[in-house]
């Protein structure tokens, strides 16, 4: 049934074909990444055993985000969103092969960060048209619980990977079957996106994919610097989204212990590459519960002081995992941390979708990637910088008690983030605040 047809009033997004597709090819992607995530992670640890070359596996994927991102959202809301998605499938799938080969004939580090490069040049491109195209699949009505079902799969996904890989590399003592199965994962992916029925974009028929897009002005979108940075001057201006995303940025980018997984499952917890699966997985089973309360109890009232006390959680739980010497507790304070991160994970990406304009959506969408892969990837060689100084332990509390600082920090820079109280396309965009003062946090990217 395609999904132009389909009734805009069901309120149930797996009545969307193109929904439910979607989803096959999230999940197998993000099972087969978090697979290749925790072989590489493992492996550069064997062959080099400082956790410095962990946070250089996460530069690697940085650097490529920081270069790309205003071409990947002019690329999002430019060209279909679905054949760029299919693209990166195919993307990741190549970038799987080169891990696979590299296993068999290579045992030193550099190769392996070139792949690892690889796989942030196709992540970058990903995220926007990933993060947009979910819009084209349901209808508004259905969109926030179509977030909170898409993040609760993703999470699924990301407890079932490093699980499913550790496992594997534990049983053949060795990477190269983790990234085989990596490579099939993206192959069925690909099979999953290629059908995928979408609805028309606004300002963007389907007959005309590669017509100019209108800008908020209404004037045409030419291939300028203005228009690949509409994306940065729509966030800087609107402090609801400016707040939400930035939130993101600093706490995590602060609060980041999985790079440093590898450490205390080897020399800490004293598990092997089964232990570091299970530590990897814990915060994917944690947001996954939280997910699924989220869909079935959506977020009604005071959603954004929510989303504060949240990442507040999310650094205190950090605390509780860097002091902890007991698996139990790591993967209970690792369970607690993913779900409360869930939780300000629905709430963003709510608030960046409902209150952009859809001709805006590839481009702030792929300024909401370079954020989270700012806290994420640069997170990571931040805490293996912060580790290779003060040592492992002393990089992760540090690490929570920083987010727990920003959280206060944010709490009172961006007191219109506080106040949002439903996630609703008619609040956000009266509570989106135009400043008119243009925020230096964003001026200076």
């Amino acid at each position: 049934m395609p999904a132009a047809t389909e009734s805009a009033h069901n309120l149930s997004p797996f009545a969307y074909r193109g929904f439910a597709l979607y989803l096959v090819a999230r999940v197998t992607g993000v099972i087969a990444t978090e697979m290749l995530s925790v072989a590489v992670a493992w492996q550069v640890y064997e062959i080099t055993r400082k956790p410095l070359n962990l946070g250089l596996v996460g530069l690697a994927q940085f650097f490529p985000g920081v270069l790309l991102f205003l071409l990947a959202g002019h690329v999002a809301d430019r060209f279909p969103r679905k054949r760029t998605l299919v693209s990166c499938y195919l993307g990741y799938a190549c970038c799987a092969a080169l891990l696979l080969h590299l296993a068999l004939h290579v045992s030193v580090v550099g190769p392996i960060y070139l792949a690892v490069t690889m796989v942030g040049v196709v992540r970058t491109f990903d995220g926007p048209a990933r993060a947009s195209l979910l819009t084209e699949l349901v209808p508004e009505e259905v969109f926030p619980t179509a977030v909170a079902l898409h993040g609760s799969f993703n999470k699924a996904a990301q407890m079932t990977g490093p699980m499913l890989g550790g496992l594997i590399y534990a049983a053949s003592g060795g990477p190269r079957l983790v990234y085989l199965g990596g490579l099939i994962g993206f192959a069925i992916a690909v099979a999953a996106a290629i059908p995928m029925p979408c609805r028309a974009r606004t300002g963007m028929p389907e007959a005309a994919p590669h017509s100019d897009l209108p800008l908020p002005n209404g004037r045409p979108a030419g291939r300028d610097l203005r228009t690949l940075l509409a994306g940065l001057r729509y966030i800087r201006d609107h402090r609801v989204v400016l707040g939400a995303i930035s939130l993101d940025l600093f706490a995590v980018l602060l609060g980041g212990a999985v790079a440093l997984l590898p450490v205390y499952a080897r020399d800490i917890l004293k598990t092997g590459p089964w232990g570091l699966g299970l530590l990897r997985a814990a915060p994917g089973i944690g947001a996954t519960i939280m997910g699924a309360v989220v869909a079935h109890r959506s977020l009604r009232k005071n959603v954004g002081a929510l989303m504060l006390w949240c990442v507040a959680l999310f650094g205190a739980t950090t605390v509780v995992f860097g002091l902890s010497r007991n698996l139990l507790l790591s993967l209970a304070a690792l369970l607690v941390l993913g779900a409360s991160d869930m939780v300000s994970v629905i709430v963003r990406q709510t608030v960046v979708q409902v209150a952009t304009p859809d001709e805006m959506r590839g481009r702030v969408s792929a300024v909401n990637m370079l954020f989270i892969g700012t806290s994420n990837q640069l997170g990571e060689f931040e805490s293996g910088l912060t580790a290779a100084w003060f040592g492992t332990v002393p990089a992760v509390v540090l690490g929570g008690i920083g987010s727990l600082a920003v959280v206060a920090i944010w709490a009172w820079v961006f007191p219109e983030l506080r106040k949002v109280n439903q996630l609703t396309a008619e609040e956000l965009r009266d509570t989106t605040l135009i400043d008119e003062a243009p925020t230096p946090l964003v001026s200076q990217d």
